[in-house]
């Protein structure tokens, strides 16, 4: 198969389906719940620094999850730019 090829990108190696998007696991929960109680937090407070920070460690576990266990090379390839863009995000703070 080609490097070009949808079906390369996009075939869950486990099922031969096309595999696009996944239902959340739990670090996408996580980081949902935890955005969400920052939006009724004051900006700058110590819980909400505290969630921003558990915001970005659990992008950079879901983005290693997806590295090592995505089911196809799209999902590996979302996992590396998540992680990249979490390493950037703190390099430039």
């Amino acid at each position: 198969m080609s490097l070009l090829s949808a079906r390369w990108w996009f075939e869950n190696r486990e099922t031969g389906e096309i595999t696009i998007a996944q239902f959340p696991n739990w670090p996408l929960w996580g980081v949902a719940g935890c955005w969400t109680a920052r939006l009724v937090l004051p900006d700058g407070s110590p819980l909400d620094d505290a969630l921003g920070w558990a915001v970005r460690i659990l992008w950079l576990i879901w983005g290693a999850d997806e590295l090592v266990r995505g089911v196809n090379p799209w999902r590996r390839a979302l996992g590396t730019g998540v992680i990249g863009w979490q390493v950037a995000a703190v390099a430039l703070a």
